[in-house]
């Protein structure tokens, strides 16, 4: 005995699916900002920054290896 699946219940399973999609799109939004603010605040620039070495203009490339 096989049950017919109504145009009531694809439209209640379309809306259902479309909520469901869109919810887990916000809160995967917001637990990723979250997350991305909690580690800027542990680890506030962690990384040394190179300092910019200066190019003499009487100093020619090496060509050899």
């Amino acid at each position: 005995m096989g049950t017919s699946l109504t145009p009531d219940f694809w439209e209640r399973f379309a809306v259902l699916l479309v909520l469901a999609v869109g919810l887990t799109v916000v809160l995967t939004a917001a637990v990723d900002g979250l997350a991305v603010r909690l580690l800027r605040r542990r680890y506030p620039e962690t990384l040394p920054r190179s300092p910019h070495r200066t190019v003499r203009k009487d100093h020619r490339t090496s060509v050899h290896c």
